[in-house]
């Protein structure tokens, strides 16, 4: 495997050190191989040559939400919401490393997607469950907990790595999609765990807790609302089948969306509806497992196709949603601005929202910055559900690149101005948020596809590969060495020396 850092460009030159030297070795072009060998303090170039990469089926990926622009003013009417009546591990060791340095070069060429697909397994509708397990504790969140999204559906020995780094950089939660359609996509009651199973095994082989975000309902069940009472079933069926192993459960993403809500106009009745039977279900087959809210895309349009996320959760307390969670979701993206700047600076100064946003400048315009996260907690205390924790299930900062990319306004400097405000993030939520911030989970650790034709690829911590070329970034490792200093784990074993 080769791991590389870029942590040579913040760091002092060997040359400049007294006692060491630097040599380069320069390959001619003319399909000559470059092979560069530079011993530049922080860069952690690693290479491990493992094995053949095995290939799989592919499922589509997730792409990032929160810079859904208003287009329309905010007085445009919505649609009624509808009232809710409430009722009544053993942990595997990780290979060694040995590190071999070198400086990266913009010759070196991106991983490659495989080409070929393995067989896939075939669906059945009476899977025999995993071997039963002791009874779990209830699933606790400190404050705050560290935790990212990772890719894990679809090569076993992709997952394997990654899985390694989320663990060694100290993270104790991994957030994965469990997309309904690719379990029970070939009708009502035909499920196909086996990959779901595989990775339920995997998370607790590193020691892990698991939160999965459940959505996307297969075509034969229809959009919601419609879909309601079959999600709930599927629910039951997977909270039965993983009792203990998964620990919290996302009920949908972003259903303040028209797009993410069977392309009609969002209602919060509607969603809270689905909540409502999601909960009921979940803590029938498993009480102890916790019940997470969607996380709403921040956004100041308020349409037939989109609502700000504050009006939102108002509206879902307001038609009884109280009852039916354990903790808020919230997607906190940090745009332009620091983890600690306020947002109400934010929400009239143009260096900070989107100048192409009509609503801004304006107190609409607080969405632009990861502390508008208090916006919605502040929905909580006035609901009278202080209580509760928030869970940030989305949260980071873009170096988007791409002219062309609706992501590109809002991009930091570099890298390493990314890793700096994420671990930013965590000690402002951490002096300021305890205790009721829960679980900050950070994107991506990313699906090895990505390209940076991808805007998935500039969220992300380290840079998509096979596991025989692994390329860390800077937000890896300072992500890596706050974490673990903050939970006593000692020096982050991918660091700079």
């Amino acid at each position: 495997m080769t791991q590389r850092s870029d942590f040579d460009d913040h760091k002092e030159s060997p040359e400049s050190r007294p006692g060491r030297g630097m040599t380069a070795l320069v390959a001619v072009l003319g399909g000559a191989i470059v092979l560069a060998l530079l011993f530049v303090a922080g860069a952690a170039v690693l290479r491990l040559v493992d094995r053949e990469e095995p290939t799989s089926t592919l499922m589509p990926t997730v792409r990032p939400t929160f810079t859904s622009v208003a287009l329309l003013p905010s007085d445009t009417p919505l649609p009624p919401t509808e009232t809710v009546e409430p009722s009544p591990v053993v942990v595997e060791t990780p290979a060694t490393l040995t590190p071999t340095l070198e400086v990266p070069t913009a010759e070196t060429p991106p991983a490659q997607a495989p080409t070929a697909e393995a067989p896939t397994a075939q669906p059945t509708a009476t899977s025999a469950p995993p071997t039963a397990r002791p009874p779990s504790a209830p699933a606790t969140m400190a404050s705050p907990d560290y935790g990212i999204q990772a890719f894990l559906w679809w090569r076993t020995e992709v997952a394997h790595r990654d899985l390694g780094l989320v663990r060694d950089a100290g993270f104790t939660w991994v957030k994965q999609w469990f997309a309904w359609r690719d379990i029970e996509g070939q009708g009502k009651g035909k499920y196909d765990w086996s990959t779901s199973d595989r990775i339920v095994g995997q998370v607790e082989e590193f020691g892990l807790k698991l939160i999965v975000r459940v959505d996307h309902g297969p075509e034969w069940a229809g959009a919601p609302p419609g879909s309601i009472d079959n999600f709930a079933a599927f629910l039951s069926a997977m909270a039965t089948r993983y009792k203990g192993r998964i620990h919290a459960y996302q009920i949908w993403n972003e259903p303040n969306l028209a797009r993410e809500w069977g392309a009609k106009a969002p209602n919060a009745g509607e969603y809270t509806q689905m909540l409502k039977k999601a909960y009921q279900v979940i803590k029938a087959a498993d009480p102890n497992a916790l019940v997470v809210t969607a996380g709403m895309a921040p956004t100041t349009e308020l349409s037939q196709r989109a609502v700000p996320d504050t009006r939102f959760i108002q509206a879902m307390y307001e038609a009884g949603a109280k009852p039916y969670f354990d903790m808020l979701g919230a997607h906190g993206a940090g745009y332009k601005a620091p983890p600690e700047m306020d947002p109400g600076q934010v929400a009239n100064d143009a260096n900070y929202y989107n100048v192409g946003d009509v609503n801004c400048p304006g107190p609409a315009c607080r969405i632009y910055c990861f502390r508008h996260v208090e916006d919605l907690r502040q929905i909580m205390v006035d609901n009278g559900d202080a209580n509760k924790k928030v869970v940030v299930l989305e949260f980071g900062w873009t170096r988007d690149e791409r002219t062309n990319s609706p992501y590109y306004w809002h991009r930091v400097a570099d890298q390493f101005v990314q890793g700096d405000y994420m671990v930013r993030a965590y000690k402002y939520a951490k002096a300021n948020w305890q205790p009721w911030i829960g679980l900050m989970s950070l994107i991506y650790m990313p699906d090895v596809q990505w390209s940076a034709d991808d805007e998935q690829f500039w969220w992300s911590v380290i840079e998509p590969s096979t596991v025989d070329q692994l390329l860390l970034k800077a937000p890896y490792v300072m992500l890596c060495s706050h974490i673990r200093a903050e939970r006593g784990l000692g020096r982050c074993p991918y660091a700079p020396e």
